[in-house]
């Protein structure tokens, strides 16, 4: 089951999802790639260009060039690497911009450190993958930019956002749907996760501190002692804020990347520390199943709304952080939660005919063709990174 489950990734991952990124988004009038295609594939060439969808498109590229060897994937990671460089690198004041408008032109030009840490993600994936130099340059660059602004010295922690030049900003939101809030579990995990991929390729004492802080953060002062979720909102001082809310996606990765991070680091003592809450989160995070596999996205325990919507993403976390749980604790349950999960993506959610995944279906059902098949936040990730870790961890 295992063999056959990698077997088909590996075909998803090129036939469907890096095929449509190559096919459908490459813009050969002004660099880089498209900002957006929507939900009933339509290509909108003069939406913005977000900082986070480059950044994973140049991650997404990078690694499946390391995984598979295909010479094609390793031009579209360089077609993003160079267009990060010569356009989202902000050559005044560091960091990158949060969004271009299509002709490359600086749009939203505040620093959302989730962004900064996405170019860090991407950006050292593609050295983990060449040995290229420039791009661990870059990365290196923006992983002391996160250390010189959004470490809070004070109570510890990462601020959300500054203005381009450092400045305090108003409203810190990473989207519309966020609460403002000065830290959040999203921006940490986002942080922790470049961190270690960066420690792959640039084992240095000051980034392996600041991987020792971040999982401490997350053990210390994310996790919710009683509930076993993690929190997601919190005032500087990590008062928790915004209510009582669960997100059982988050979760679920949180618990494989939390694992990861330990397990690059390589020490025992943090792992002894770690792998007892990798399986309490992950088990948390079963809350949000249903009977037919699939994950809800969030909850709201305050005003009992749940957000029914079956995130691609969430989906594709729950297949990672379930096989994770197999992988290392001997967990069969935790198999099959991934593989039911598998099936449910097949059945629900890969678009066979146009390529891609959908964003969701609705809690009756239906697909959601609203929102974007391709966008800002719709980007080659959560989906390629799930076949590249289930391909990789199955020998």
């Amino acid at each position: 089951m295992v063999s056959t489950m990698k077997t088909e990734m590996q075909d998803v991952l090129q036939k469907n999802i890096l095929r449509f990124w190559l096919d459908k988004m490459v813009d050969q009038e002004h660099g880089g790639f498209y900002g957006r295609i929507d939900g009933h594939e339509h290509l909108h060439a003069d939406a913005e260009k977000g900082a986070i969808l480059n950044a994973r498109i140049l991650w997404a590229f990078s690694a499946a060039y390391r995984v598979l060897g295909d010479k094609t994937y390793l031009e579209a990671a360089s077609r993003a690497k160079h267009y990060i460089i010569d356009y989202f690198i902000d050559p005044e004041y560091g960091g990158v911009y949060w969004s271009l408008d299509c002709n490359g032109k600086p749009l939203d030009t505040k620093k959302q450190f989730y962004a900064i840490g996405f170019a860090i993600y991407g950006m050292s994936e593609y050295a983990r993958a060449t040995g290229d130099a420039e791009a661990l340059k870059v990365a290196i660059d923006l992983y002391r930019c996160i250390e010189e602004h959004a470490l809070d010295h004070e109570y510890n922690g990462y601020i959300e956002a500054m203005t381009r030049d450092w400045q305090p900003i108003a409203d810190m939101r990473l989207s519309e749907l966020d609460a403002n809030y000065p830290k959040s579990q999203n921006t940490h995990l986002h942080i922790i996760e470049p961190y270690t991929n960066l420690y792959r390729v640039w084992k240095s004492d000051e980034l392996k501190a600041s991987l020792h802080n971040l999982i401490d953060i997350f053990t210390d002062r994310i996790l919710n002692p009683e509930t076993h979720h993690l929190d997601l909102f919190f005032d500087m001082d990590w008062k928790r804020g915004a209510g009582a809310l669960e997100s059982y996606g988050h979760d679920i990765e949180c618990s494989w990347l939390i694992h990861e991070a330990a397990l690059v680091l390589g020490d025992a003592e943090v792992l002894k520390k770690v792998e007892p809450i990798v399986e309490m989160v992950a088990k948390a995070s079963e809350k949000g199943l249903n009977a037919d596999g699939s994950m809800v996205h969030e909850a709201n325990l305050d005003t009992g709304y749940v957000d029914s919507d079956l995130h691609w993403w969430v989906q594709a976390e729950a297949v990672v952080g379930f096989f994770n749980i197999y992988q290392y604790f001997g967990d069969e349950s935790a198999l099959q939660k991934a593989q039911h999960c598998w099936t449910y993506i097949k059945e629900n959610l890969i678009d066979n005919e146009n390529g891609e995944w959908h964003w969701s279906r609705r809690k009756d059902g239906t697909l959601n063709l609203d929102d974007d098949k391709a966008g800002f936040w719709k980007c080659p990730y959560h989906n390629s990174r799930m076949c590249l870790e289930i391909i990789e961890r199955t020998v």
